[in-house]
């Protein structure tokens, strides 16, 4: 009992300082909030399940010189659909795919300015390499006007960003 004890004093302690460097040095720690930031509460709607029927939507994100764009750049959605989104990467740059308002991601954006090494991996939210794909499902549970951007420093300023239209 004693030797758990003192595994355990050691253990915690141990775990804190890791953490803290792994996030001072600029590593990516999936999951963890930034900059006040909460990634576990969503704006649009909510993580879709992966085993459910879901319509499928295939974008592509790429840059041209210093454009840098989704295709297509306005979606619309019924409420309560379910959808795959399937992401290819056409570009030579890393991009992402977020989904919030428009103001939450203009906000976050400017976060990542700060952060340029941080990169989302969360039920709304994917990074995609360089010439790569990912999927993201997502449920749309409330009506409106959403966007996706990527929040990749600099790539929202350059303008990649689109519009998601529930009905």
């Amino acid at each position: 009992m004693k030797d758990r004890l003192v595994f355990a004093s050691l253990t915690i302690p141990f775990l804190t300082v890791t953490v803290a460097l792994i996030s001072s040095v600029g590593i990516p720690v999936s999951g963890l909030a930034h900059e006040g930031h909460d990634h576990n509460t969503f704006s649009a709607g909510e993580p879709g399940d992966a085993r459910k029927p879901a319509r499928v939507i295939k974008v592509k994100m790429r840059e041209d010189g210093t454009k840098k764009f989704f295709e297509p750049a306005r979606l619309e959605v019924r409420r309560g659909e379910q959808i795959r989104f399937v992401l290819e990467n056409a570009g030579i740059q890393a991009h992402e795919f977020v989904i919030a308002t428009a103001a939450e991601n203009r906000k976050h954006a400017e976060e990542m300015k700060k952060l340029p090494d941080a990169e989302h991996d969360n039920p709304n939210a994917k990074r995609v390499a360089a010439a790569g794909g990912r999927e993201l499902v997502w449920k749309f549970t409330k009506r409106g006007d959403f966007q996706f951007a990527c929040l990749v420093a600099g790539h929202y300023d350059a303008g990649m960003t689109g519009t998601i239209v529930v009905k």
